[in-house]
């Protein structure tokens, strides 16, 4: 398992374990899985998260 997929289960578990229902609720868990997916595949070196910001430089 990739350390990436790690931090989107548990981005996903915290969100369980902090929604109180409704679409805010899903928002919630959309938000919190993507953070932990980028939390977690920037620590192991898979991929930039900050390279997606920097934009071109010619």
């Amino acid at each position: 398992m990739k350390a990436s997929f790690a931090g989107l289960a548990v981005g996903l578990l915290l969100a369980i374990a902090v929604i109180t229902g409704g679409f805010t609720g899903f928002l919630l868990a959309v938000v919190l899985g993507a953070v932990g997916f980028a939390v977690a595949g920037r620590i192991s070196g898979e991929f930039d998260v900050f390279d997606r910001f920097r934009g071109r430089r010619d």
